[in-house]
């Protein structure tokens, strides 16, 4: 009964009028972040950082949280029509939504994803406001050495994971850690890797690093790299479906939620495991196999993307309950939560109550608010693939720029801002994955404070960290982390030798 008084009191917060406004105003740019191909909810949230300087926290996380999972419902857009997936969590919808498209069916992939994404959403939503509460419980226990392998695991797991190879998500790291190290020490109080500039004894800002590279990257890649793409987009048809597809349709949104939630509560990155796991799973199960790769089956639309927003909204706990993000946008997220002096955390459900339970609140708000936006709306969010890339990303450098120098008005934060896009731009030309750099630079400090405290503990010994059983579970998991995809790939050459 405690949850659902505190669900209560959070509905009552995040359903005030200037709430309201935020939650609509951020599944609104979340949409059409989507709707837009090649700009993610990672690039959005990281250009619109700078607000946390002006806007209290309660409504900037709700209105982030709105572009977040916004972004998964308006990417199944371009996925359909296009066949352009803007986030790897709709590459899976484009293969059997574009089909049905090409064939005028365009309306029934659209209708069954939107409202598949809010079932799951809806569900996964359910599912966190009674698990993050028990999780938060738990992780109180923990002290400092299982909080320092904690860190570890998320550093492995996203390193791993988030990237085309663990070694170049393992360098991607280390430039965080690198960036994280940069001011005052905070234990001895010096000064470090400033090199004689004073405006970075506070440190980098997180702000800074997130909008460079995201979101100065990506518009500085699409000019460099990209250059002019002709795209054909299929005709739109009334979005329904008939009670045939609404039959095929139900069971894969349940099953998805199923197979989607756990992937997201884990630190393991992504969303790309439980879309291509749902796909496989209905592919199995369909009693109309002819359809898939042919004329569009609607199961694997409807599975895929209740699968990616099943998983989407259950990142949310990790983040919320450990302080651990699994995603590029969790790991923005994060930054902002601590431009307010805010750690996400077990503590976060007994200092923040307020703030947590109105974010959770907002997300069964925003998922109705979604539906209506995607439904009946859908031809609007269509009209915004007409938009030029030139001055959409001219766009994207003016903001950034403007929210940059608006924090501290000094010249230093641009051109740090800049250099950073161009760490981004060869980042992503050699496909260094980003995420696990903002995981790095805000993440590394903390575990290096956890990993002193633990020290002092042990009075010294690293033997603390095998001495405690939650400690040496922690640091078994991540061996195997580390360990068991080496393993397996070594097994798979030696039986094909």
């Amino acid at each position: 009964m405690d949850i659902l008084n505190q669900l209560i009191q959070g509905f009552a917060t995040a359903a005030t009028p200037i709430n309201l406004l935020w939650a609509l105003f951020g599944c609104t740019i979340g949409t059409a972040v989507g709707v837009l191909p090649g700009i993610g909810p990672a690039t959005a949230v990281a250009m619109l950082l700078p607000i946390t300087l002006k806007v209290e926290p309660t409504a900037s996380m709700i209105f982030f949280a709105g572009i977040y999972y916004g972004a998964m419902y308006g990417g199944s857009t371009t996925s359909i029509l296009l066949n352009t997936p803007g986030e790897a969590g709709s590459m899976v919808t484009a293969m059997e939504g574009n089909k049905m498209a090409k064939n005028g069916r365009a309306g029934a992939a659209l209708a069954t994803a939107a409202i598949g994404s809010f079932v799951a959403g809806t569900i996964a939503t359910v599912l966190v406001t009674f698990f993050a509460p028990l999780v938060a419980n738990y992780a109180v226990k923990l002290g400092p050495p299982e909080y320092f392998l904690l860190m570890v695991l998320a550093f492995c797991t996203v390193s791993a994971v988030l990237g085309q190879s663990t070694l170049r998500g393992l360098v991607s790291l280390f430039i965080g850690l690198a960036m994280g190290l940069v001011g005052i020490d905070q234990i001895t109080g010096q000064a470090r890797y400033t090199g004689g500039v004073p405006e970075l004894m506070d440190g980098l800002e997180v702000v800074l690093i997130a909008v460079g590279l995201f979101a100065v990257a990506e518009a500085l890649y699409a000019v460099l790299y990209e250059g002019r793409v002709q795209e054909s987009q299929n005709h739109m048809s009334k979005v329904h479906m008939t009670a045939a597809e609404w039959r095929r349709s139900w069971p894969a949104w349940l099953r998805a939620t199923g197979i989607g939630f756990p992937f997201g509560c884990i630190p393991a990155g992504g969303s790309e495991i439980p879309t291509f796991l749902s796909y496989s799973t209905e592919k199995k199960l369909s009693k109309h196999k002819e359809e898939f790769g042919t004329t569009g089956a609607i199961e694997g639309v409807a599975g895929p993307e209740a699968a990616n927003n099943a998983a989407i909204t259950a990142t949310l706990i990790p983040l919320l309950t450990l302080g651990i993000p699994t995603s590029n946008t969790t790991a923005i997220l994060l930054g902002a939560f601590q431009n307010y002096g805010i750690q996400p955390g077990p503590q976060l459900f007994d200092k923040n109550a307020a703030l947590v339970w109105a974010l959770i609140a907002s997300l069964y708000i925003g998922n109705v608010m979604l539906l209506v936006l995607n439904l009946p709306l859908v031809g609007l969010w269509v009209k915004l693939l007409k938009v030029p890339k030139p001055q959409l990303y001219a766009g994207i450098l003016i903001f950034a720029t403007v929210g940059v120098y608006g924090m501290r008005q000094s010249a230093f934060d641009l051109v740090l801002l800049y250099g950073i896009g161009v760490l981004g731009v060869v980042m992503r030309r050699f496909s260094f994955p980003t995420a696990p750099v903002v995981v790095g630079m805000i993440l590394g400090p903390l575990a290096e404070a956890q990993m002193r405290n633990a020290l002092s503990i042990g009075e010294g010994s690293w033997s603390i960290f095998v001495q405690r059983p939650a400690s040496l579970v922690l640091l078994i998991v991540v061996a195997a982390v580390l360990l068991l995809p080496r393993l397996s790939r070594l097994r798979r050459k030696l039986k094909n030798a």
